[in-house]
């Protein structure tokens, strides 16, 4: 299964904060988790952590205003997520689901959890780990129907796993049409993905064209698309993805990433390609629910070789090896400039 996690949680925050916020209007009564909450956005996930692991050890000494101990340890994991401490993911949202069993939103993230320490794992325990990501992806689906994202992470699983770990393609087929049921757009880009999966890539644009058509109010719907045509090297398709991605959601934080690749892609407008990913860089933080900080880092180092510009292009690429050592494309064009 590949290591995505998609644009879901976006709204997630800011629904949190006005929550919390509600609750607590005064600076002197913040609760820990709120606090948390807002570094976290900010993408200081150790100082969320540091929070979380001091209102636990308080609770439940800590008053009637501590929440309860499963958002917390739910927290701690979402950190632990970004910060890659897998193991200490797992711990966590272990914890959460064994305090609150009934709650999707933690058997989603749990599976994704068991997902990525499955790809570092040995033979044995990687097989382990995977069938532990269909349980919680299922049970996710099972106690909230509704959870588009858990949908699309079954699906995903199904389309992509073994049958030997509960993978297959009729259950994948399946589960496409349970969603269809309820967002055909959404059916249509689980679709899209599938026949991408399976390497029958006219089958999957027509599904993604279906998507174009619809009137979603999730932009990153159309992002998923655009990612689409990107591989493709279709900077016409990847900007009429980009820009109904912008008419459903003008606030998302991807948006700068995406239209400066489309404008690097297309190569043209590399000014304002540049200020694009800069700002993007310097304003929104690296997590894994928005677009990487080396991908970023990448596109920068392409635009300054379209621009004849060979040592910023280099010191871009080295910048996306230092975020990411794992990115093939960055280590290639390394390779390739140094020469």
């Amino acid at each position: 299964m590949r290591p995505s996690v998609r644009n879901w949680a976006l709204g997630s925050f800011a629904a949190a904060l006005l929550t919390f916020s509600a609750a607590f209007p005064s600076p002197a009564a913040k609760d820990p988790l709120s606090e948390a909450i807002q570094e976290f956005a900010a993408g200081n996930y150790r100082q969320a952590a540091a929070l979380l692991h001091d209102a636990l050890e308080a609770h439940p000494a800590a008053g009637d205003r501590q929440p309860p101990a499963a958002r917390l340890h739910y927290w701690l994991a979402r950190c632990a997520y970004e910060l890659r401490d897998f193991d200490r993911t797992i711990r966590s949202l272990e914890r959460a689901v064994e305090l609150e069993p009934g709650n999707a939103d933690y058997h989603l993230w749990l599976g994704r959890a068991y997902g990525r320490r499955a790809e570092v794992a040995g033979w044995f325990s990687g097989f382990s780990l995977a069938r532990k990501t269909r349980r919680e992806f299922e049970e996710a689906v099972r106690l909230d129907p509704s959870k588009i994202e858990a949908q699309h992470d079954l699906i995903e699983f199904y389309s992509e796993a073994p049958g030997i770990v509960g993978g297959g393609d009729e259950k994948a087929r399946r589960q496409i049409e349970a969603l269809a049921a309820l967002d055909p757009a959404e059916a249509h880009l689980a679709r899209g993905e599938y026949w991408m999966e399976k390497k029958k890539l006219e089958r999957a644009e027509a599904e993604y064209r279906q998507v174009l058509e619809a009137r979603s109010r999730r932009a990153g719907l159309y992002l998923d698309v655009a990612d689409f045509y990107q591989k493709r090297n279709d900077a016409a398709r990847m900007e009429e993805a980009v820009e109904a991605a912008a008419r459903a959601d003008a606030a998302d934080r991807g948006l700068e990433y995406y239209r400066g690749a489309v404008r690097v892609l297309a190569g043209n407008r590399l000014e304002e390609a540049e200020k694009l990913l800069l700002n993007y860089l310097g304003t929104v933080p690296q997590r894994s629910d928005l677009p990487s900080h080396a991908h970023a880092r990448e596109w920068l180092g392409h635009l300054y070789e379209l621009q004849g510009k060979r040592d910023a292009a280099l010191a871009q690429y080295r910048l996306a090896m230092e975020i990411d050592p794992r990115s093939k494309n960055a280590r290639d064009q390394l390779r390739r400039l140094e020469k």
